[in-house]
């Protein structure tokens, strides 16, 4: 696997303070010079708006730094929410991270 390459794993809810204190753990990474965050939803169980707003915000940063974002693992509700907002269009998606080795090459 690449060597710039970080994943995160976060678990439970991605709300407004854990979308805040995912954005923190985004940001020390690119600033520790990652070029390409996973960020692997296979622990989550909800995420509401904020939790969206959060992920939004990560994108923004992580394009600003030249860098690539990555998510994987989105359960049903994530996937719905995704899709509602049209957001499954702007991020770039896996089934799972075996689907993620694959189509990067690790």
């Amino acid at each position: 696997m690449n060597a710039t390459l970080k994943v995160l794993e976060p678990s439970g809810l991605i709300d407004n303070i854990n979308g805040n204190q995912l954005r923190q753990e985004v940001a020390n990474l690119l600033e520790a010079g990652a070029e390409a965050i996973l960020i692997d939803l296979t622990h989550i169980t909800f995420m509401d708006s904020s939790g969206l707003g959060a992920l939004t915000a990560i994108l923004q940063r992580v394009r600003t730094k030249n860098a690539k974002l990555y998510l994987c693992a989105l359960n049903d509700q994530l996937r719905i929410i995704m899709e509602l907002t049209r957001m499954d269009k702007v991020f770039d998606i896996f089934p799972d991270r075996t689907a993620f080795n694959l189509a990067i090459g690790s």
